[in-house]
């Protein structure tokens, strides 16, 4: 079949060659794709089409080839084992999820929780009551409930938890990673502002030319300080957790950024910011910078942008004691208000996509507390948070 379709687009003048016809076969043979016909378009798209100017092409003549084609047959499908897995978690109707209630607060589901420790003595599934897995209890993982505590294991995509019980280990952001940051580069230019500081280190042609040109001929070759950005960026990004979601796009804008602003200070957080950040993650218990030496060691023309997907449980931002590492003093909301008093011009990039923010509690929450000045991180919503960084 693969023969004839090869034999086709070649009838249809499309410059394609056995070695990107062999191409194909070996990207089909690792199993790079599936049974569907969208994706062995993109695929032999890819692979046999170098050029764009015949993109229209191709389409025209795949379309005949494959009419009324819904799976390609002879492609073999490995399901992955981590997919099988999830189907295992168990699943719960609309009105189950209703009726498994809240314990009313946080400090209840504390306190249930030292109850439940010192009595229950063994593991537990598929349960309402004790900490286990794949149930209905507030405590433990796999399951569902509306306001709960994970102890260990990973979360089972609900992301209704309220504290996390288990040893977290993050990694820095690479600033490194240039792969799709060229638009991004060209969003953030928006917010720049030069001027030329520092030592004479550059040609002044004009300069040399119009004073030389005074002294009736003799050479007076004039230096001027190099042009640089001065504007100052202080960056405050979320690690870990939901944010492993968005470590691609995290990664290239924060790469992005430390390449177009030469005053660019960071640190990491995560799920809201409290009495302390860090800027390395393999030593964020060792080395933590005391929020409060932030807000008095950089001036206020600092323009300030947090980066996260605000998705957490409202007690985080909240309520004192609702960090899921440990017990914050004071609540997030008021860190974050003191951050945005002392620096003016901010704003809070999100990588999750703008249609599902209104179904986040957390995430209308944070937006309250910024003002409306929530962005997400797509090309039209950097430009937008530029120009009020700009003003």
């Amino acid at each position: 079949m693969l023969i004839d379709f090869f034999l086709h687009m070649r009838q249809a003048k499309l410059p394609v060659s056995i070695k990107e016809y062999l191409m194909l076969l070996e990207a089909i043979r690792e199993h790079v794709i599936g049974q569907s016909v969208d994706d062995f378009y993109w695929l032999s798209r890819a692979t046999l089409v170098k050029d764009e100017r015949n993109f229209d092409k191709f389409d025209k003549a795949f379309a005949t080839y494959f009419k009324g084609v819904q799976a390609i047959e002879g492609i073999d499908v490995n399901v992955p084992l981590e997919w099988l897995k999830r189907q295992l978690h168990r699943e719960f109707t609309a009105e189950e999820k209703a009726a498994i209630e809240a314990m009313g607060g946080l400090d209840k589901l504390i306190e249930r929780l030292k109850e439940l420790l010192e009595e229950q003595k063994g593991r537990h599934e598929g349960g309402n009551k004790w900490i286990g897995t794949n149930g209905t209890s507030p405590f433990g993982n796999g399951g569902y409930n509306p306001e709960g505590i994970r102890i260990g294991g990973p979360s089972a995509g609900n992301r209704t938890a309220v504290k996390v019980w288990e040893q977290r280990a993050y990694r820095d952001y690479d600033d490194q990673v240039e792969l799709g940051t060229r638009n991004i580069k060209v969003a953030l230019r928006r917010l720049r502002r030069f001027a030329r500081q520092g030592a004479p280190d550059e040609l002044d042609l004009d300069g040399t030319i119009a004073n030389t040109a005074r002294n009736a001929g003799w050479l007076d070759i004039r230096m001027r300080p190099e042009r640089h950005n001065t504007i100052k960026v202080l960056m405050l990004l979320d690690v870990g957790g939901t944010m492993d979601d968005h470590i691609k796009r995290t990664e290239e804008l924060f790469s992005a950024t430390k390449t177009e602003f030469k005053h660019l200070e960071f640190y990491y957080f995560h799920n809201c910011v409290y009495d302390f950040v860090w800027k390395n993650n393999r030593r964020r218990h060792a080395e933590r910078f005391s929020t409060w030496d932030i807000l008095r060691k950089y001036n206020a023309d600092y323009r300030l942008i947090f980066v996260g997907d605000a998705t957490m449980s409202p007690y985080e931002i909240l309520q004192p004691g609702g960090s899921v590492e440990y017990n914050n003093e004071e609540a997030g909301a008021i860190w974050l208000r003191r951050l945005v008093e002392r620096f003016p011009k901010y704003a809070w990039l999100n990588p999750e996509p703008e249609g599902v923010w209104q179904y986040r509690q957390s995430i209308s929450v944070i937006q309250q507390l910024m003002g409306g000045r929530m962005y997400p991180v797509t090309l039209q919503g950097l430009e937008r948070a530029m120009r009020e960084l700009s003003r």
